[in-house]
């Protein structure tokens, strides 16, 4: 029986333990700063990010994994007789996945499977975690396939921003929207809808930004499978109070920053929730 190997992007914005004990590879995207690049989350951080982008006049930008890169691990993989399973980033965000199938067009080997998450960050991660999952519970690759092209639906996702400097920088929302928001005192809860950043509520102060975020577990209930994933990049107005939420209603959850990649447009305060609902 072939061995199955699982394989994402390094904006899955998981744990390196959770990597490391459910076997997952990391395909980091690159990180550019003008002439400059660095492979996200191994040639740079996200301490050397924020560093570099307060010391210099240059804003980030973000670059796919290239065919070439994908098309060395699948000829490793087929050299080894293995099965691949990838699952990664949003293909309306980034060009990764295409870049992934263009370099299984360019192999003669047909174990290769590509799943489009239509997600990134945390919720990217969570479907990745259902991946190693099915794959523990020695589901067929078909069933695998199948069972991620659904759940990849289900994926909830709450994201609460201190600053949407980055966001607008970084094309992800428009700069009407963060300017009157600026100056109504309100707070962005941005989700994934359809591959996309989008907002999905709008409410004055933390309190309300925490309520909101939990509403979507109470609303929609929450796989008991798979942990909810917290994400905080030093928000702890949010991130504490869903901490606490997690807890005191014994909710199983992983906490985590977030890798370059994402940090450019979240910049330095972000917090939220994960989870693919029941």
């Amino acid at each position: 029986m072939k061995k199955i190997k699982l394989i994402t992007d390094s904006t899955c914005d998981l744990p390196k333990d959770v990597l490391e004990k459910n076997n997952i590879e990391v395909m980091p995207l690159l990180i550019n700063f003008g002439e400059e690049s660095y492979l996200d989350g191994i040639e740079i951080s996200q301490d050397e990010l924020f560093e570099k982008i307060e010391s210099g006049n240059i804003f980030p930008t973000t670059a796919q994994v290239t065919p070439n890169r994908f098309l060395e691990v699948f000829e490793n993989a087929k050299k080894n007789d293995e099965i691949l399973i990838l699952v990664l980033i949003s293909s309306v965000m980034s060009g990764t996945y295409q870049s992934a199938c263009l370099a299984k067009e360019m192999i003669e080997y047909d174990d290769i499977y590509i799943v489009d998450s239509k997600s990134t960050c945390s919720g990217l991660g969570v479907l990745v975690l259902r991946a190693a999952n099915l794959i523990k519970e020695g589901k067929s690759v078909q069933e695998i396939i199948d069972d991620l092209e659904k759940e990849k639906y289900k994926i909830n996702s709450s994201l609460s921003f201190d600053s949407l400097d980055n966001l607008i920088k970084g094309g992800r929302i428009s700069k009407t929207v963060g300017i009157v928001t600026g100056i109504l005192g309100i707070k962005l809860i941005l989700e994934i809808k359809d591959g996309l950043m989008a907002v999905k509520d709008k409410v004055r102060g933390s309190k309300k930004a925490v309520k909101r975020i939990i509403e979507d577990i109470e609303k929609y209930g929450y796989r008991k499978d798979l942990p909810v994933i917290l994400v905080n990049v030093d928000m702890e107005d949010i991130a504490g109070p869903l901490r606490e939420y997690l807890k005191a209603n014994n909710i199983d959850f992983i906490e985590t920053t977030v890798g370059c990649t994402v940090a450019i447009h979240a910049g330095k305060k972000a917090s939220g929730l994960f989870f693919i609902s029941e």
